[in-house]
């Protein structure tokens, strides 16, 4: 195929080529992806071989997966607009920065779910390490409260002596029911909280690969389906100008076998279009129910993590009253603390795309 001259003007490093059988095709020359162009005919009709477009949508396929082009196209609306959802910003693909190889945007979103499953599992140790000090430090305290020092002390003074060291035992005994609580109410609930966390993610991560594998397949078959189209138009032209010209002994009947070998061709080309589309279809389905999920389990493990750690903050408030300025940043921390707002900054430092994908055209 050649450039055509006199095109109207094209977007930088496009242009415009017509192959054998005169049909139109626009190419990004600068392109390093494949790119697959088609053309949509709102209105045509042919007169010697030559189609007029009133119309066309261009589209690109990058991992087996079509997407607008982004010149002139309109934009798409969020299907959750006035939020940084999940299901609106991981459609594409991204480089795996380890390797050559990418990364689906699902992928970027199972990634994090499982972040804050290590998260959580870290919480519970620090909390046990908390607990394990408070074990010690009442096991201190009571120890300290036997030794007989000072014990003969008389009279009032004596008695003010003995009191102290008493509270020393109280003490301890409310540091050992702190310890007991945190471990019951606030590391055991942190430590069992969905425990089939590994089985869900793993349930989601090989619905939605398998459903890109199809897609794949069927992508395959879309260009193999293309390829032997053309190479059956490529036939049909060759014995026609053949008849034409005199150059050969093939008949009509030769030209009309060629003809349905070159309708079958294109009936097979648009019932793999068919098929691909039906596939992207049920992904793009997939992928928004899937996301949702994901962000509601997000959501629920931050709002489980901030009850329990208002709990921690409780329980150290009644264990003693007089270090609650140690804790009140915490308190003022966890008032804030909003997964919505979350998820914004995460999606803004994460986002994949959030260009959707549109059908295939022929």
């Amino acid at each position: 195929m050649s450039p055509l001259p006199g095109d109207s003007p094209l977007p930088q490093d496009w242009k415009s080529y017509l192959s054998p059988q005169g049909r139109r095709y626009y190419v990004n020359t600068a392109s390093n992806g494949k790119h697959s162009m088609y053309l949509k005919k709102y209105s045509s009709f042919c007169n010697n071989g030559i189609i007029l477009l009133s119309g066309i949508i261009l589209t690109q396929t990058i991992n087996c997966v079509t997407f607008p082009m982004p010149m002139n196209m309109p934009e798409q609306q969020l299907l959750k607009p006035n939020e940084w959802s999940y299901c609106d910003y991981f459609w594409t693909d991204k480089k795996d920065p380890q390797g050559a190889a990418s990364v689906s945007g699902f992928e970027v979103l199972l990634q994090k779910q499982l972040k804050g499953k290590q998260m959580q599992k870290e919480m519970a140790e620090f909390l046990r390490e908390r607990i394990k000090i408070e074990e010690e430090y009442a096991k201190n305290l009571s120890k300290l409260s036997q030794i007989p020092l000072a014990a003969q002390e008389e009279g009032t003074l004596g008695e003010a002596w003995a009191q102290l060291k008493k509270s020393l035992s109280d003490e301890a005994e409310v540091h050992l029911k702190f310890s007991s609580k945190l471990h019951s109410e606030v590391e055991k609930p942190l430590l069992t909280f969905r425990d089939n966390f590994k089985k869900d993610m793993k349930k989601y991560d090989h619905h939605i690969a398998d459903l890109r594998k199809q897609l794949a397949s069927r992508y395959v078959s879309v260009e193999k389906s293309r390829k032997a189209l053309a190479d059956r138009q490529k036939d049909l032209e060759t014995k026609t100008q053949q008849l034409e010209i005199k150059l050969s002994n093939k008949t009509e009947e030769d030209i009309k076998k060629a003809r349905r070998k070159s309708t079958q061709a294109g009936d097979d080309l648009m019932r793999c279009v068919d098929l691909y589309n039906q596939s992207q279809s049920k992904w793009f389905e997939e992928m928004v129910t899937s996301s949702l999920e994901l962000e509601r389990l997000e959501v629920e493990r931050v709002e489980m993590i901030r009850q329990l750690l208002c709990q921690y903050t409780t329980l150290r408030h009644e264990t003693d009253m007089f270090n609650q300025s140690t804790v009140e940043p915490v308190d003022q921390l966890l008032q804030n603390v909003d997964p919505a707002k979350d998820r914004e900054l995460w999606v803004k430092d994460n986002k994949t795309g959030e260009v959707r994908p549109v059908d295939m055209e022929l």
